[in-house]
């Protein structure tokens, strides 16, 4: 957030704010125009009041005809700017019911084309703050901003225009209080400026704490940590309030004096001293300070109003650099779509890296055949989840290629991708939707029996019976989950998918006792026939993959069958002994 120097020296903020008004600019203009006339018209009863004082005192009573329609005209003048000012509020307010519904559709279909690793970088209240917060914050500068700056801007110039007609003079005199208004004004601004964007990044902090505050509760209860649970808050708390104390301190001393600058009975001292001195050298008669006695000091408020109003327009400029950071995110690319012509998949030459200086994966090479499992093992933070999120595409490989029947995943449509792709991973999502509206994300039409039976191929069927309203349950509402039932439920959505290719990371490393049988269970059904990626911590649940790679520090190290690794006596050997897996060989299941 910028102060209003700061925001019209900056072209970068400048042309922020233009992007996001452009919808609506042409109707906010009008709205400003209007509300700037209906100011104007607004203020003629004052002129009014001036001329019909002059007249009175100048000739008495035989004046009463002019009198007459002088207040008719005065107000006329009043409804008409009324009716004038209430236009260009409707105006500005449709404009902005316009702009919002613009920029939550755009932010939507942005989003909906980023890579899902994206999401996993940003936190959820940098994001919900975005899409929410800075959306409603965009308000005040759409819907009453440039009317209210019309409007006191209309007012501020027609007054000065009427007092400088009346006598030029005077009315220098007059407006030395609101030079001096901007001076101190001025200088407030450049004192605070240093502070704003420290001041704003606090409020982000504290955005961010509160979040991971309240997601952490469960797991705070349960180990008796919450002193530590509240230190994050508590820090971001305390930094705020410095913050703040060094936002608002050069602020105080400044503003006082420039409030008591401008203050009616300030100017309307000056205007009655100049007014009596220049009576008494005979510059003016003393009937003429009458309109700069009604009028001078009325300059005040709207002058007020325009600063307190730079306000809204400090906090919608830093409000639009956010919304507009997030439709310049980077989408996935895609260029000449292809179709893919078959299901063997293809990782050529692949490398990624985080940053510039940190490749996560170097060189990668090897191929899923149709029909067979491949099980990506080896130590934490070798790349085996990373390596499974570039075939998903969360993003896309820094080097090589990745193909799908041929084609590169990043000329495939995002849609047809899904369709050829499934995965259940560690991190379940559902989303605010019933439980059937769960199963069915990524096959809406699928009809109820088909709902019903891919919940029983997810061994989910039984407890969704059971739930308040069946398949009707809305999650988070009377749909209370443990996370293995979320995990069978985010199976079931995969198996009504029913992908040729199914890549599988520690799907039941959250679940308890049960849940993983049911969970395993369910796998090795909707496995059957399909292409397998599987990350595994436990070597003994893939001992019988058809092929087997080991990922270390990034490279592929080892490739080949359980028993020939183990021959071979390598880093999946030394992992095999350190797992003590060797007893329980025999009893080994078939991969899920």
């Amino acid at each position: 957030m910028d102060s209003p120097e700061a925001a019209s020296a900056n072209p970068q903020v400048a042309g922020t704010l233009s992007r996001i008004l452009t919808p609506i600019r042409g109707r906010l203009c009008v709205a400003a125009g209007l509300a700037a006339v209906g100011g104007m018209l607004t203020l003629v009863p004052l002129a009014a009041i001036a001329h019909i004082g002059a007249r009175v005192l100048g000739a008495g009573a035989q004046l009463s005809s002019e009198v007459w329609w002088v207040v008719g005209l005065s107000a006329l003048s009043l409804f008409a700017g009324m009716a004038l000012i209430f236009i260009a509020e409707l105006l500005a307010h449709l404009a902005d019911n316009r702009l919002t519904h613009h920029l939550r559709r755009a932010i939507t279909q942005r989003l909906s084309r980023v890579p899902l690793g994206w999401f996993s970088s940003r936190a959820s209240g940098e994001v919900k703050r975005a899409m929410q917060d800075d959306i409603n914050t965009l308000h005040s500068l759409t819907a009453h901003f440039y009317t209210t700056a019309g409007r006191a801007g209309g007012a501020v110039l027609v007054s000065m225009v009427y007092l400088l007609a009346m006598d030029w003079r005077l009315a220098l005199v007059s407006l030395v209080p609101f030079a001096g208004y901007f001076l101190f004004l001025s200088r407030a601004m450049r004192a605070s400026g240093a502070s704003m964007q420290e001041f704003v990044s606090g409020m982000a902090r504290i955005d961010n704490a509160v979040v991971e505050f309240v997601n952490g509760i469960p797991v705070v209860k349960a180990f008796g940590a919450s002193g530590k649970a509240h230190g994050a808050y508590r820090s971001a708390i305390d930094t705020f309030a410095t913050t703040f104390i060094d936002f608002t301190r050069p602020l105080v001393a400044s503003m006082a004096n420039a409030n008591a600058m401008i203050a009616p009975v300030t100017v309307l001292g000056v205007v009655l001293a100049a007014g009596t001195l220049f009576v008494s050298l005979g510059w003016i008669a003393p009937v003429d300070v009458l309109p700069f006695v009604l009028v001078a000091p009325g300059l005040s408020a709207p002058l007020l109003l325009l600063h307190y109003i730079t306000h809204d327009l400090n906090n919608a400029t830093g409000a639009a650099q956010r919304v507009q950071g997030l439709l310049d995110t980077p989408t996935l690319t895609q260029s000449a779509v292809q179709l893919p012509s078959g299901n063997a998949i293809c990782f050529e030459q692949v490398g990624y890296a985080y940053e510039r200086d940190h490749a996560v994966l170097r060189d990668i090479n090897f191929t899923l055949q149709p029909g067979t499992t491949t099980a990506i093992v080896g130590l934490s933070g070798a790349g085996k989840s990373t390596l499974a999120r570039l075939l998903l595409r969360f993003f896309d490989p820094s080097s090589g290629r990745i193909t799908l029947g041929g084609a590169d995943l990043r000329h495939i449509d995002t849609p047809l991708l899904y369709q050829r792709i499934g995965f259940v991973l560690q991190e379940v999502r559902l989303i605010n939707a019933s439980v059937r509206d769960n199963i069915a994300l990524g096959r809406p039409s699928a009809t109820a029996q088909q709902i019903e039976d891919a919940a029983r191929a997810a061994n989910i069927h039984e407890r969704i019976l059971r739930l308040a309203r069946g398949y009707d349950s809305m999650i988070g509402e009377d749909a209370q989950l443990s996370g293995g039932e979320q995990q069978r439920l985010s199976i079931a959505r995969a198996v009504l998918l029913d992908p040729p290719v199914l890549v599988l990371d520690e799907a039941t490393a959250a679940a308890d006792a049960d849940n993983e049988v049911a969970i395993q269970e369910a796998l090795s059904r909707f496995a059957q026939g399909r292409t397998l990626l599987v990350i595994a911590h436990r070597l003994d649940t893939v001992m019988h993959a058809d092929q087997i790679l080991v990922i270390h520090d990034g490279t592929l190290h080892e490739q080949g069958r359980h028993a020939d690794l183990l021959a071979h006596g390598g880093l999946y050997a030394q992992l095999w002994q350190l797992g003590d897996y060797a007893r329980s060989e025999s009893q080994a299941v078939q991969p899920c």
